[in-house]
């Protein structure tokens, strides 16, 4: 209140916080909720990013439904674009050069979708790593853990389904293997591919169909999973490096208002921004040059969006294996890197929370504080080969255009990969767990010897060694105490210590 103002009268904004609190219970409720921790570090913000790429999908997906027809009906093509006109294409890849070429903005917002739904699967992913490297997934985390995966999940389909949408070349060409993936799953393969397609394929019912799974079923799901899994974040507390004064019973941050809620409106504004400078300088899914869909043509160099690209390279390794059995055709080549595998990955990051607690005996107590990836080197290590895994797969799904770009055989580069395939794995988890072993030991060296001060003395016996002063660094996710060979045991932990003081911290193999 300022001198001018009358005494017992209130601000104009305290009078609405109290009528407001009247009704709602902003004080009570409310002010916890705003006084909120949240823990200050970059590799946190990831889950941010996709939370706002989400919010730039569906405002630029509500605009683009205004222009889009999801209609298989042939028309002629009579619009500005002339290398395609009096080219026969489906309504859908027709109004997609209508939005491209003749409604103001619409490429750019076109443009703006596809990036906005790339940085989002991207940010998934990476924010994935982030808390299995860091075990961010253990008790009592093991449900938002399984969340996170399913809409990593729901952002492929997602992103295949609206990728599939334009009816171009490319993206037919992606219905296309979808249908041979189909057909390849024993007894019920046909009945499935008819079902999704309508008929024999292309059919015309895929494209309508496919658009009410974009713009109605799975954004629908995306957005009450993101809701839930934000409602678990406040609920359970948000995990935090170890350092001084943060244990398991608290949380050390900024709090959610005013000052986290600031830098992730910033955030929010910069990844506007990113995005919409990318849209408008950086092409991307140019539907005009590949054409419309034709069945009995596939363009040169076709790949589809990273995201899939390991499926695609799955796809172009595995041996032509087929087999007849009772007068059914199994065809390995497709069942096994196209259905088996995919269900195979996702099982494996639904399950590990629980096989890993249970193995270290961490499932009987909460873990709120963050691992650092070197004292978990078995954890680390398959985390690196699982990337390593996925990685050779990626580079797989274009191995036509790495022959030709480095004028080698594709098969001599099929052959590499699919020994890089098995390989690679291998050498990544054994070179990742001695990594973080050395990396320990160096702690372990420097913890209890002291840091060197590159003064060097004599000592009574005639010779020389290095002066040494005590480390006092202890900030957070900094090594806390000396590692001993029984520190890297498995097995469950045996303690907690005082995260005040520079205790043994807690690890297991």
């Amino acid at each position: 209140m300022t001198a001018s103002e009358p005494a017992g009268r209130s601000r104009p904004g305290e009078r609405l916080a109290d009528a407001v609190d009247a009704r709602l219970p902003l004080y009570d409720g409310g002010g916890g909720l705003l006084r909120k921790a949240f823990p200050d570090h970059w590799s946190f913000l990831l889950g941010e990013l996709a939370l706002y790429s989400l919010l730039v999908l569906v405002l630029t997906g509500v605009w683009l439904t205004f222009f889009f027809k999801p209609e298989m009906r042939e028309v002629v093509y009579a619009g500005p674009y002339a290398p395609l006109r009096g080219v026969r294409m489906s309504q859908a890849f027709d109004s997609t050069l209508h939005i491209s070429f003749d409604v103001r903005g619409g490429l750019l917002i076109r443009q703006l979708h596809h990036w906005a739904a790339l940085v989002f699967v991207s940010a998934i992913g990476l924010h994935l790593l982030r808390i299995f490297f860091t075990g961010a997934f253990r008790r009592p985390r093991e449900a938002n853990w399984a969340i996170g995966v399913t809409l990593f999940m729901l952002a492929l389909a997602e992103g295949f389904a609206g990728y599939s949408l334009p009816d171009d070349l490319l993206s037919g060409t992606g219905l296309r293997i979808a249908e041979g993936i189909m057909l390849s799953i024993p007894v019920v393969g046909t009945y499935l591919a008819f079902f999704v397609f309508g008929s024999q394929f292309p059919g015309h019912d895929v494209i309508p169909r496919l658009y009410s799974l974009h713009i109605l079923l799975l954004p629908g799901a995306l957005i009450a999973l993101v809701t839930v899994h934000l409602i678990l974040v406040f609920h359970l507390k948000h995990t935090q490096w170890r350092g001084p004064g943060r244990t398991n019973a608290n949380a050390v941050g900024r709090p959610l208002y005013p000052r986290f809620t600031a830098m992730s409106a910033g955030l929010s504004l910069i990844v506007f921004g990113v995005l919409a400078v990318l849209s408008g300088v950086a092409q991307i899914n140019p539907v005009w040059v590949y054409g419309p869909y034709r069945p009995d043509q596939v363009s040169t160099g076709s790949q589809p969006d990273w995201y899939v690209g390991f499926l695609e390279g799955a796809l172009r390794l595995v041996p032509p294996w087929e087999t007849t059995l009772a007068g059914h055709t199994l065809m390995w080549n497709v069942l096994l890197p196209a259905v088996v595998l995919p269900g195979l990955l996702f099982a494996v990051l639904y399950a590990y929370p629980f096989v890993e607690q249970r193995l270290t005996g961490e499932w009987v107590s909460e873990q709120h504080l963050c691992d650092r990836p070197r004292e978990r080197p078995v954890r680390t290590g398959l985390g690196v080969a699982g990337t390593t895994f996925f990685g050779v797969l990626l580079l797989a799904g274009g191995n036509d255009v790495m022959a030709a770009t480095f004028r080698i055989s594709v098969n001599a580069l099929t052959w590499i990969l699919r020994i890089a395939l098995i390989v690679g794995p291998v050498l990544a988890f054994v070179v990742t767990r001695a990594l973080c072993h050395a990396l320990l030991d160096a702690e372990h060296e420097r913890l209890t010897e002291g840091e060197e001060t590159g003064e060097v003395r004599q000592n009574v016996a005639g010779g020389y060694e290095s002066g040494h002063r005590p480390v006092t660094d202890f900030r957070p996710g900094a090594p806390r105490a000396p590692i001993s060979p029984a520190d890297r045991r498995p097995g469950p932990r045996t303690g907690t210590p005082d995260p005040e003081l520079p205790g043994p911290a807690p690890r297991s193999r």
